[in-house]
């Protein structure tokens, strides 16, 4: 079975995501077979594996990094919000159903087996596993049957390493009195502790690291800076949704909807020189940008509904008649259509008019799509004309099934309206082929030329990966990592 070692953080959004991705990529350069693992993820940007599973798009990411195909064993549970108080749960990459929070905690352990069942199979196949938490590991009214923390530490002896975010303030705070809340056992399993998102100059924190030491009798496993690489984020809590910096030559709007899902589809978008990416919760900061993009939602009604109420569904129509281009993705592409009619509640039930800029309809059902697609778009005209043809690859994950009676988009679905367009594919920008074609038409549209470089996000992504690794590496101590490791518990 293979040696491993775990990331826990002080609270969400220490960078968890993001280290257990470059420990992946460092373990792998040197020369091990490592896979990462999480138990229990909550997010909504997810990911289809080849074999028609939905993972957590942070764990296909770390796999990435690791230069694996993505498995659901990688990541057995996988909770996605449909309300407030509500999740779709996923087990081994298919919906178990929809169950309230309350349920949920009720029946978690129940799943104990198929976590543990996901691990040993992934442990069996290589050396190292690199195991992600979720959260923070004192929740004292959640520590009760925990399967993604020091309960998941315990059941599969596993090391850990504690990582605080010092980028928002309180690091001390953060590490000692996480330890201080830890049980005994629990404190003990903690091998190491890492200090976070760093900005300025390491040497000043020299004596915090002697503080840290002293206090938590834990040694600093590194102290890593904030670093400048655009890696996928997992969820709601990334700063590119609250970005203000909008310089770009290209302004791209995205409708930040409520309950958003794979905003990561967008991210290509961002690696092309003078495009700036906006996301836009209010109707007043929409404006009158050269693209607006209507992402996935987990709760395509519920959305549609705030588009309405929020005043943001008459700013879009307004920007479609004054000819501005508008692409959907997923749910985006269901909210353009004429309808939304969800019966049986698959996501929040209900019936709601859409936008109306293609001509489609979309009615949920009890059946959820889970597919990678490769294809082609198909003779398009409007603004989209310059995507006629052009290769692209993804995966499909939707609940709903949209009829169009407009023309086809693509060769996998979807259908145009003039400037309006939109398709089930996530991922669809991925594609040289696709974002390079895009961004050159919205320079066009101004009048200008697009000199800039045009990269396949795979290959720019894998690039991102090992630039992550490589300022990782300088600031943990790898030799007390590979010790961890190989000692354990």
């Amino acid at each position: 079975m293979a040696k491993n070692i775990m990331l826990q953080g002080t609270m969400s959004n220490v960078g968890k995501s993001f280290l257990t991705a470059a420990l992946c990529r460092i373990l792998k350069q040197d020369g091990w077979s490592v896979a990462p693992f999480k138990s229990q993820n909550m997010a909504l940007n997810s990911f289809i594996t080849p074999d028609g599973l939905e993972i957590g798009r942070a764990q296909a990411l770390q796999a990435e990094a690791a230069g694996l195909e993505p498995s659901a064993l990688m990541n057995p549970i996988l909770l996605k919000p449909t309300t407030d108080v509500g999740s779709q749960v996923i087990v081994n990459g298919q919906v178990l159903g929809n169950m309230k929070a309350s349920e949920y905690f009720c029946r978690k352990k129940e799943l104990v087996p198929d976590i543990k069942k996901a691990y040993d199979t992934l442990s069996s196949q290589h050396d190292i596993i690199v195991i992600e938490g979720a959260g923070s590991p004192v929740e004292l009214n959640l520590k009760k049957d925990d399967i993604v923390n020091m309960g998941l530490a315990e059941l599969v002896s596993s090391p850990v390493l504690l990582v605080g975010d010092i980028d928002r303030g309180g690091v001390f705070a953060q590490l000692i009195g996480t330890l201080e809340l830890l049980e005994k056992r629990e404190r003990d399993m903690v091998k190491g502790l890492v200090v976070n998102k760093f900005r300025g100059d390491i040497s000043l924190f020299s004596d915090g690291i002697g503080i840290l030491e002293e206090r938590s009798h834990k040694k600093v496993a590194g102290v890593v800076p904030h670093i400048s690489c655009d890696v996928e984020d997992e969820d709601s809590l990334s700063e590119k949704l609250t970005e203000k910096d909008f310089g770009g030559i290209i302004d791209i709007a995205v409708i930040r909807l409520p309950k958003i899902s794979n905003f990561t589809d967008l991210d290509v978008l961002r690696q092309y020189e003078g495009v700036s990416v906006r996301y836009v919760s209010r109707a007043g900061d929409l404006g009158i940008p050269d693209l607006v993009l209507i992402p996935g939602t987990k709760s395509t009604v519920s959305d549609m509904q705030w588009l309405s109420e929020s005043g943001l569904a008459d700013a879009i129509k307004l920007c479609f008649k004054r000819g501005i281009p508008v692409f959907g993705i997923c749910g985006g592409y269901q909210i353009m259509g004429r309808n939304i009619t969800d019966p049986l509640g698959s996501e929040c039930g209900g019936s709601i008019s859409g936008l109306g800029l293609l001509d489609c309809g979309t009615i949920f059902g009890s059946e959820k799509k889970q597919t990678q697609v490769t294809g082609r778009f198909g003779s398009v005209t409007g603004f989209f004309s310059c995507l006629s043809g052009a290769e692209f690859y993804g995966y499909e994950v939707h609940m709903g099934e949209t009829e169009a009676a407009g023309p086809a988009l693509t060769d996998c679905g979807g259908t145009f309206n003039g400037n309006a367009a939109g398709c089930y594919v996530h991922g669809i920008f991925d594609s040289a082929d696709v974002s390079g074609r895009l961004v050159k038409a919205l320079y066009q549209r101004r009048g200008l030329t697009y000199s800039g470089d045009i990269t396949d996000r795979r290959r720019y992504r894998d690039a991102q990966l090992d630039l992550l690794a490589e300022n990782v590496r300088k600031a943990l101590d790898m030799e007390l990592i590979y010790r961890i490791i190989e000692e354990g518990v």
